[in-house]
């Protein structure tokens, strides 16, 4: 796919093939084609500090980053539903690096993906927090831990 094409060509059929409700930046959005480092650059040319995207630990277009990545697609492309002896070499280098007592990592590839299993971690650590030895099954303060969640307006984990 080229990065020549117009910016409202490329906005027609954006609106055409893209879920409307997925915003954009700008009232005049930017049509960039690359990212170098800390960089962006749009059809013209013109360079962008990159201080939006998720690359500011490593950069776009990194080449390390990239042969790593290009050398385990040319392997295997799966997810954790399988063992994996990489997966656990990773994460035993990650948690290593983590203060006592935290010993055990999520990995997950997006904000959304996050926020769901932030929500999840909240339900089963309320569940929990509902003591076993209560003469009560199902009281309404442990039901209302469990099913009510505030989202803040402003709040902000991707589209």
């Amino acid at each position: 796919m080229s990065g020549s094409s117009s910016s409202s060509s490329v906005l027609e059929l954006r609106h055409k093939h893209y879920g409307k409700n997925a915003a954009l930046s700008y009232k005049e959005p930017l049509h960039m084609v690359r990212g170098q480092g800390c960089y962006l650059y749009d059809q013209a040319g013109a360079e962008y500090l990159d201080c939006v995207n998720n690359v500011a630990s490593v950069g776009h277009a990194n080449p390390q980053v990239a042969a790593a990545v290009s050398a385990q697609l040319g392997c295997l492309y799966t997810n954790s539903r399988y063992l994996s002896s990489q997966l656990n070499h990773y994460c035993q280098e990650l948690t290593a690096t983590l203060p006592e007592p935290l010993e055990v990592v999520y990995l997950v590839n997006s904000g959304s993906e996050a926020n769901d299993l932030a929500l999840r971690m909240a339900s089963a650590a309320a569940a929990a927090a509902v003591t076993p030895h209560s003469s009560s099954t199902t009281t309404s303060s442990s039901s209302s831990l469990q099913d009510h969640v505030v989202v803040m307006a402003g709040a902000y984990h991707g589209h």
